[in-house]
């Protein structure tokens, strides 16, 4: 598996809106956009930094994977996102590593890019995405 970059570090949130005045205001940080990935039950805010991004995550349903972190674990990191050029052979590599994979084929995230997630338990306690980048 090659990793290009870290992509994006995820952070579980009850709300964006109540999120913006620090990462805006304290941090004079931008919100780039803000999206809804209906199939994740999620609305998503990128947030530029350097060469990568927080991720605000708000759940959108009381049966998100994103709602039961938070009633699980509080509001905070949910997880590290890298950068893959082949999605399919980085899944590939982990799977004959023995990694449990959340997702055994790629599925379409948010801003339209291909990504995966990696299964907590096979990644010292850290959800991993990888994430395909456009072209």
């Amino acid at each position: 598996m090659q990793i290009g970059k870290l992509s994006h570090i995820g952070i579980a949130v009850e709300s964006i809106d109540s999120q913006r005045k620090y990462y805006e205001e304290v941090l004079g940080l931008k919100i780039e956009g803000i999206e809804e990935v209906k199939d994740q039950k999620v609305r998503v805010a990128f947030i530029p930094v350097g060469d990568t991004r927080v991720e605000l995550l708000e759940p959108t349903s009381e049966d998100s994977p994103v709602r039961k972190f938070l009633d699980k674990k509080g509001t905070g990191v949910h997880h590290m996102a890298y950068e893959v050029q082949n999605l399919e052979a980085a899944l590939d590599k982990a799977r004959a590593f023995g990694m449990r994979l959340i997702d055994e084929k790629p599925r379409i995230g948010a801003g339209g890019i291909r990504i995966a997630f990696l299964h907590p338990k096979s990644t010292s306690g850290v959800l991993t995405e990888l994430c395909e980048p456009h072209g």
